[in-house]
């Protein structure tokens, strides 16, 4: 767990978001084993690891979501990192393929996920994987006092 939480950290300081990385061991370990923080107790996150030498050297952190257009479940991958001393190695490259085959196995629709548009290396490699650019689509997100706000008028 503490490498996983490491993971996500790391991720966050290269996405040049360092503080908004706030999730705990307790979180991370709850929602990928269930626990007190997913309402069923069961897990509602999955997460891929590669090992190198004692270490981990990347992950994918992924999670169901669903297309009404579809009528099936796809998977939303969260976060993708590759440590940059285990980068060129062909992890990130074998991960996206696991996620590829858990869709095909399971009958899911699409796997997903965002990307910076500042951070072309990454656009590149996911261009160079088959990843369509889904330029007409905006990011929308409700959080914080504007999550609260929100939720107090209904």
């Amino acid at each position: 767990m503490p490498q996983i939480v490491g993971m996500i950290r790391e991720l966050a300081e290269y996405e040049r978001e360092p503080d908004a990385a706030m999730a705990t061991e307790d979180q991370i370990r709850d929602a990928l084993f269930g626990g007190d923080t997913t309402p069923s107790g069961r897990p509602a996150v999955h997460c891929y690891v590669i090992d190198g030498d004692g270490e981990l050297a990347a992950m994918a952190l992924w999670f169901l979501n669903f297309s009404t257009w579809l009528g099936r479940h796809g998977i939303y991958l969260e976060d993708l990192f590759v440590r940059e001393r285990y980068r060129g190695e062909g992890y990130g490259r074998a991960l996206l393929a696991r996620l590829a085959r858990e869709c095909v196995d399971r009958g899911y629709g699409r796997l997903e996920w965002w990307v910076l548009d500042w951070n072309t290396p990454a656009i590149d490699f996911y261009r160079s994987q088959g990843a369509e650019w889904m330029g007409d689509w905006t990011v929308n997100r409700v959080s914080g006092a504007a999550l609260r706000e929100l939720a107090d008028r209904s």
